[in-house]
């Protein structure tokens, strides 16, 4: 054991071995050494020696425990449930054997046997958590079943009497029994008797949160729709704590549902359950005030108060009162909050929420009232007035960030804009000053200066100045020199660096971001959407496996933590990580990844390292088997995890969100589509079988054939809906979503290519059962799709034709169109050779039986059907075509050698010494990127080609 522990698998099988040869029935030695042997590889090994173990049945702890292990390694769970049961009915009190059975089921989510083992646990040892594992486990039976009408009328009900029962005989103990029974009741939808139970004696037992009860009870009563206790408790709350927002936005809430009710108080009794309530915008107004009084004698200031006032005002004008004059100006308001909070850097998130109440005339009068009163001291006369402490440097950067958002500078002309990027650096790195004794670990004060200059270069990008990218990386990777772990720095580094088309420096950049668990699904989608596309397969595997990785531990790892809240009473949250579960494996991003994942795999091994069936076999691909889940995909991306100071009609939108969707799913569906018709190639293989017999029908090849025919007609279909969707010519704002590869993939001919390619599959198909004899009009229909064929990736290549990068007007430009058109190119050609090996295997055998035939009749001339010629001319123009392709990208590969990067830094006067070395960093990378993507690329057409040469029938 102590091997295994310090990962000598080996010296374990050999210890292993030496104590089974003195005691031959030593289960544990045997286990043990099946764990060796799992680790070392030798899986089949290591199951038969585990199963031979558990067929014995064995007790003994060490044993069961060891087992355990080993098929936790294997990812066999349901093998657990079988070696407890058998110890279970072996020895039927053991505490400890029942809980593991227990635990085993829970792994598996085997809700109705947790149930009945809980049940058993209760009856052999009468501990109140047990009982309440069994009520759980009724939960988790209403919450998997498919029928909402069985969870309601059977499964809740019973859970429902099981926890009534114990309430009857006093038996409550624990807090996390309340927490089960409000649980239960909720779901019932019987909330009366739930806000009974929390106001209740029970009640008391919520103590482990904050204002536990208190929530529950407000959660109650909205679901009520008893507002005038929301209302009371709301501001009763508010009391204790005038800085709760959330008991704002309830109390704002109720009061004015209870004026669109007329609700008035009763005239003797209290007001409501909870006391005394407020029914009128007057009282909502004083005791808003009445807060704002209450903060200025606090020993802290509080935000609270003041930003309910703005709150108020805005509700106020929602539904059109005049009110709002008693409660002053929302310029003046924001510009007091300024005063108290500006130097916080949450004042700007604060009055963003808010900025909508002031009149587009004012901006600019109200930016100015609110630089007048920051601090600031110009060294000479025409200098710009800098910041002599972080206090001003804060208040300052709010003031720039609410120009940003309120469209000051989208305003501007160009020059104006230039000017700002300059101000905007010179405060940055003045700013720099402040964060001397800053750690690597910490963000710089001044960073968001930097990352605004950024924002507005964007905007001349956009406009057409391409020399402003260039400036954006320069400065980003200034920016990120100095503040090493600004992950706002990263993230748009990342995203230009995409854009521009070099991958090289983004796997670095992301890695350094260090992504934790969930993060791989909602910032994932930044690194694979363009690994693959730029040419970058090599770090393309590796991107897709960081996320599978992920995708695929979190299965195991949620099992674990329903586990441990089983354990610890925690019953609340195990419905969140069901919950959290299932939401991972309907993710977009895992759907995708998976389908890349395999794409990528079979484009850099099948038919070179291993055959095209081999490679299927071993991803246990089957055309006919669809595992995404369509219905159910969920979008987990974050597409707001770049920060934007954008106005709301430039900042990504709802509708945005819902486009994206749209293409992403209309792109993997025709992926995944592509994907199972090539996994079906091998399925068609060469059956010898005599014309129209009655056998091909039963041997499945047939109705092989007609699964493929069905998938090319829903590809087909996805294909039309891609056109329809981007008819719309929809433009996303350029830090949001990171539009698909569906566009290029239509327009440079590579869509049409991979289609007529599976028809040409049909075809072959077809000549295959009919034989050569009578199949002129077939043979004739695949010479021409061999031509066709043959023009459309000739023009395809055209379409990769042209440099990279070129240097015009001193500024250099990149073309990653052109890069993707490569990587299209690459893959269908690839697609191309698959159904080439599989045309060679319809015409060899036919070739051979020709040939005998040729040699019984002794006759010179035996015509060669047609399609022989078709064939090898159509082999031999591709081989001319790949080798083209090597030949332009050993061109491109010189060219970009010989680029030479530094004079044109040097020629931009603008840049001060400090940027133009960064410059040289920036230039340098995208150069050696393009360069890298060009040798991957031009190392997997050579393998290619290889595979060509062998097609000469």
């Amino acid at each position: 054991a102590d091997y295994l522990d310090n990962g000598n698998n080996k010296m374990a099988i050999q210890q292993a071995d030496k104590l089974l040869k003195k005691h031959k029935d030593l289960h544990c030695a045997k286990v043990l050494k099946a764990i060796g042997l799992q680790r070392t590889g030798k899986q089949d090994e290591a199951y038969a020696l585990a199963q031979e173990v558990a067929a014995l049945e064995p007790t003994d702890d060490n044993s069961l425990q060891a087992l355990t292990i080993l098929y936790r390694e294997m990812h066999r769970p349901e093998l657990v449930t079988k070696l407890y049961e058998a110890a279970v009915k072996k020895v039927p009190n053991s505490e400890e054997y029942h809980s593991h059975l227990f635990m085993a089921y829970a792994r598996v989510g085997e809700y109705k046997k947790m149930q009945q083992a809980g049940m058993a646990l209760y009856k052999i040892v009468p501990k109140n958590p047990y009982y309440f594992w069994s009520v759980m486990s009724l939960i988790m039976q209403s919450i998997s079943a498919q029928d909402e009408n069985l969870s309601k009328t059977m499964f809740l009900p019973l859970a429902e009497r099981m926890v009534e029962k114990m309430v009857k005989e006093d038996k409550i103990e624990a807090e996390a029994e309340v927490e089960l029974y409000y649980m239960i009741l909720e779901r019932l939808e019987k909330y009366k008797e739930a806000l009974d139970v929390v106001r209740g004696k029970l009640g008391e037992k919520l103590t482990s949160e904050l204002q536990s009860r208190e929530n529950k009870c407000m959660a109650m009563y909205k679901k009520l729709h008893r507002w005038p206790e929301c209302n009371a408790l709301a501001r009763r709350l508010l009391l204790k704590n005038s800085d709760d927002w959330q008991f704002y936005i309830t109390y704002f809430d109720s009061v004015f549902q209870l004026i669109d009710e007329s609700w008035t108080p009763p005239a003797e009794e209290e007001h409501s359950l909870e006391g005394e309530v407020h029914c009128s915008i007057e009282q909502a107004v004083s005791f808003i005030e009445d807060r704002i009084t209450e903060e200025s004698k606090s020993s802290r200031p509080l935000r609270g108060p003041y930003l309910a006032k703005l709150e108020l005002i805005r509700r106020l004008r929602h539904r059109g009162c005049n009110d709002e004059y008693k409660l002053g100006d929302p310029e003046e308001l924001m510009f007091q909050y300024f005063k108290k909070f500006g130097d916080k850097p949450c004042c700007f998130t604060d009055l963003k929420v808010f900025v909508d109440l002031l009149p587009p005339s004012q901006y600019t009068k109200f930016i100015r009232q609110l630089l007048d009163v920051i601090p600031l001291a110009a060294a000479a006369e025409n200098e710009v007035a800098l910041p002599g402490d972080i206090k001003a440097l804060q208040q300052h950067l709010c003031v720039v960030q609410l120009s940003r958002l309120l469209g000051i500078y989208h305003a501007m002309e160009k020059k104006q804009k230039l000017v700002v990027v300059r101000e905007l650096m010179l405060r940055y790195r003045h700013g720099l000053e402040f964060g001397k004794s800053c750690l690597k670990t910490e963000l710089q004060f001044s960073d968001y200066y930097c990352l605004l200059a950024v924002h507005l270069l964007l905007d001349l990008w956009l406009e057409g100045e391409e020399a402003a990218v260039w400036r954006c990386l320069t400065l980003l990777e200034e920016g990120l020199s100095h503040s090493p772990s600004n992950a706002q720095f990263k993230l748009l580094l990342i995203r230009i660096y995409c854009r521009l088309g070099a991958f090289e420096p983004v796997s670095e950049l992301y890695s350094s971001l260090d992504a934790k668990h969930i993060q791989h699904d909602t910032i994932g989608y930044l690194l694979t959407r363009y690994a693959g596309s730029l040419g970058h397969y090599a770090a393309a595997s590796q991107s897709c496996n960081f996320a599978l990785r992920f995708f695929h531990s979190n299965q195991k790892d949620t099992s674990e933590y329903i586990i441990q809240a089983y354990k610890y009473g925690a019953f609340e949250k195990i419905p969140e990580f069901i919950a959290f579960r299932n939401r991972l494996n309907s993710s977009l991003h895992f759907a995708q990844v998976r389908t890349e994942r395999m794409l990528l795999d079979l484009l850099l091994e099948a038919n070179i390292s291993t055959s095209l069936e081999e490679s299927i076999k071993s991803m246990s691909l089957s055309p006919e088997e669809d595992d995404i889940p369509w219905k159910d995909l969920r979008d987990n991306r974050d597409l707001t995890v770049l920060f934007s100071w954008d106005p709301k009609d430039r900042d990504i939108s709802e509708e945005h969100r819902k486009l994206s969707l749209e293409e992403e799913t209309l792109w993997l569906r025709i992926r995944s589509l592509t994907l199972r018709l090539v996994s079906g190639l091998p399925t068609l293989g060469h059956t010898i079988q005599p014309k129209n017999s009655e056998k091909t029908a039963e041997n499945g090849v047939s109705s092989k054939i007609d699964t493929i025919r069905a998938l090319l007609q829903q590809l087909e279909a996805a294909v039309d809906s891609g056109k329809k969707f981007l008819e719309q010519k929809i433009q996303y704002p350029v830090l949001g979503p990171p539009p698909t590869r569906m566009a290029g993939f239509f327009s440079n001919g590579s869509c049409q290519c991979q289609t007529s390619l599976f028809y040409l599959v049909s075809d072959i198909y077809e000549l295959d059962t009919n034989g050569l004899e009578d199949s002129a009009e077939i043979q004739e229909r695949i010479g021409n799709s061999f031509k066709s064929l043959v023009e459309r990736l000739t023009d395809l290549f055209n379409k990769c034709k042209g440099d990279l990068i070129e240097v015009r007007d001193g500024t250099l430009k990149t073309h990653p169109n052109l890069l993707e058109n490569l990587v299209f190119f690459v893959e269908t050609i690839s697609i191309a050779l698959w159904v080439s090996s599989y045309c060679d295997s319809v015409l060899r055998p036919f070739k051979s039986n020709l040939q005998k035939k040729k040699k019984k009749k002794k006759e010179s001339s035996v015509a060669m059907p047609p399609v022989f010629t078709h064939f090898l001319d159509y082999v031999t123009e591709l081989q001319t075509l790949t080798s083209n392709v090597i030949d332009h990208i050993k061109g491109l590969e010189i060219i970009l050698t010989a680029l030479k990067l530094e004079e044109l830094s040097l020629k931009d006067t603008l840049l001060l010494q400090e940027e133009k070395k960064f410059t040289k960093t920036v230039q340098g990378k995208v150069q050696s990127s393009y360069h890298h993507s060009v040798q991957e690329i031009g190392e997997l057409l050579k393998k290619r080609l290889d595979t060509i040469k062998k097609l000469k029938i």
